[in-house]
């Protein structure tokens, strides 16, 4: 039986932020400091003082600059659908289970720590590691894989991560950089606010969770006054997968293993045949159709083109778990700043005109799979663009 779910909710939000900072440079060293004070009228309440403090210190001879900083932040929960996602009325529970009722406004203590260090005129690498822990930590839940999203908090979170950036200069027309980083992403249970399902252990990782990113630049320009070709590469090592279906023993694999006939095997009957081939599963050299899904599959059968599924009875939310398989995309671009130099030289009206190519080779990948926090998504596929400016 269906019907449309009627609710009816209202709550007023409001917050007063109050703050103050300077910068004070005294000789080699610079001091970034500053405090705000936030008064948050939701439905919670919270008053927060939040001191910002920034040193930096450059060596002036080495081309060196050290930093580190530190922020008090107040987090406040997202205000999309935070009236239904609090209330804890018959319906809702009937509905949806019920809620952890309102959500409180986190405490964040955020640490920063880097260093910049050119090397000539052909180098230079910034680098920073990141510190973040929260109280109250909160994320979106989605509805059954759909576009409609919950807020919903945790006792706490840990997110941390080194971070770099590496870059060439305008060399005889060449421009480049690398960007790389490492985020680590933590919550920790119980759930204290908001609608949605907890994973059923004590500590997860979400979906920006990811052992290794980079993105990769390069610009060419032959001429001052011709052309530019650009090129990208984005390689990811996997975000964080949601319940995929597992090999292992434990009870967070979403796909329980049975023993049948003394064969250990994978449970599929909890996944749809589109989720099924979303997740690009396998069983040997058979793969599900949506007229014929997958049902039982044998561990040492089992496998996905799309997912890294960890080894039977390895599976672990905290250390262990599905992963996003590894990806490469890459992108290409042609441009002209100014069109029509020759005709128009010393106006001050300019044509650009430019082509582009997004994931060249229309490599077909998943960016998240049936995330708690946005559902299942694919990356981009191929897309051309050209683009006419007139620039005044």
């Amino acid at each position: 039986r269906s019907g449309l779910f009627n609710f009816h909710g209202t709550g007023d939000i409001r917050e007063l932020a109050l703050y103050f900072q300077d910068t004070v440079t005294k000789g080699s060293w610079t001091f970034n400091l500053g405090i705000r004070g936030d008064i948050y009228r939701g439905l919670t309440r919270n008053v927060q003082p939040q001191p910002r403090v920034g040193i930096a210190y450059n060596l002036k001879k080495t081309s060196t600059v050290l930093r580190v900083s530190y922020a008090r932040v107040m987090e406040t929960p997202f205000n999309e659908n935070l009236v239904l996602a609090s209330s804890q009325s018959p319906a809702v529970e009937a509905i949806f289970g019920g809620t952890s009722g309102p959500i409180p406004a986190g405490q964040r203590n955020e640490f920063h720590a880097g260093f910049e260090q050119a090397f000539g005129k052909y180098l230079v690498v910034d680098a920073d590691y990141l510190w973040k822990y929260t109280r109250n930590g909160y994320d979106f839940s989605d509805l059954l894989n759909t576009p409609v999203f919950f807020p919903i908090a945790w006792h706490n979170s840990k997110i941390s991560g080194p971070s770099a950036r590496v870059s060439i200069p305008n060399i005889h027309g060449l421009t480049a950089y690398v960007v790389l980083s490492s985020p680590s992403a933590r919550f920790f249970n119980p759930q204290v606010g908001g609608l949605g399902i907890s994973p059923g252990t004590a500590i997860f990782r979400i979906d920006h969770d990811e052992k290794f990113e980079q993105t990769t630049h390069l610009q060419y320009q032959p001429w001052k006054s011709g052309p530019w070709f650009g090129f990208n590469w984005r390689y990811d090592s996997g975000l964080v997968a949601g319940p995929a279906p597992c090999a292992g023993s434990n009870t967070n694999c979403a796909g329980a293993v049975e023993t049948s006939n003394g064969t250990q095997v994978v449970d599929l009957t909890g996944f749809s045949a589109d989720q099924q081939l979303q997740a690009g599963l396998f069983c040997g050299s058979t793969f599900p159709t949506l007229a014929s899904p997958l049902v039982f599959c044998p561990s040492a059968q089992y496998g996905s083109t799309r997912i890294q599924i960890p080894a039977q009875g390895t599976e672990d939310d905290d250390h262990n778990p599905p992963r996003i398989a590894a990806r490469s995309l890459f992108d290409i671009s042609v441009g002209e700043d100014d069109l029509f130099k020759n005709r128009f030289k010393g106006d001050r009206y300019k044509w650009s005109l430019r082509f582009t190519v997004i994931n060249l080779t229309n490599k077909v990948a998943l960016y998240n799979f049936l995330s708690t926090f946005s559902g299942t998504h694919f990356v981009t596929p191929r897309t051309e663009t050209v683009e006419l400016g007139f620039h005044f």
